[in-house]
């Protein structure tokens, strides 16, 4: 997926000279928890919202300040998903973007960000989806995949939600004409079908009413 697009330029960056009157009015007036610091297109670092709001001397100017400076910051046409972890492994809702002669192009909105996932098939394509959980040892992508495929079902996206030392627990975006084969078809491989589904309701209703009635003959 092509991110130039989702570059931003709205607000431009501190400078070492910015004041920090200035840095705290800008943090009170906008959602973002840090933002850069550029002097002649190079990245400096970036200071955070809590940082600038525990300083004092609101006269003196950022420079003054080096040691807060936090530097982080991803490369232009950088896949998405490899963009979303540098957001949460900085605790950013922001996150400069460099060119490739390391220069400050701009930055990406974490919220822009997820919102282009809604372009996406596996957001934007129909489909059912289904969430499945597996012993973390057991499970592999290739046995998910065939598993929909042999029942006559297409992959439209895999994602991993939750993982530990124990379980993992998948969503698929999947299309089928019979969802219901699917379901059953990975209960007998031993997977946990989490998400509820009225095909697979309404035959675990007949199920039980079957038992109750062959009880009740029984009697």
């Amino acid at each position: 997926m092509n991110t130039i697009p989702y570059i931003l330029k709205e607000f431009k960056a501190f400078t070492p000279q910015t004041k920090i009157s200035a840095i705290k009015d800008f943090f009170t007036e906008t959602t973002f928890t840090h933002f850069p610091i550029v002097e002649n297109g190079t990245l400096l670092g970036l200071i955070s919202e809590a940082d600038a709001e525990a300083l004092d001397d609101s006269q003196k100017s950022i420079d003054q300040f080096q040691y807060l400076y936090t530097f982080f910051y991803t490369k232009e046409n950088t896949n998405l998903l490899e963009i979303i972890p540098c957001f949460s492994s900085n605790d950013a809702n922001i996150l400069p973007v460099l060119d490739a002669e390391n220069k400050y192009l701009g930055y990406y909105d974490l919220i822009d960000v997820l919102h282009s996932f809604n372009n996406t098939p596996f957001i934007k394509s129909e489909g059912t989806f289904l969430i499945i959980e597996k012993e973390e040892r057991d499970y592999s992508f290739s046995e998910v995949c065939q598993i929909v495929e042999t029942n006559n079902g297409k992959v439209m996206g895999v994602f991993v939600s939750e993982t530990n030392a124990t379980f993992v627990k998948i969503i698929l975006k999947i299309t089928a004409q019979d969802i219901n084969e699917i379901i059953q078809t990975f209960r007998r491989y031993k997977y946990n079908v989490l998400s509820k589904h009225y095909e697979d309701n309404y035959l675990e209703d007949l199920k039980n009413r079957s038992n109750y009635l062959q009880k009740y003959l029984n009697i």
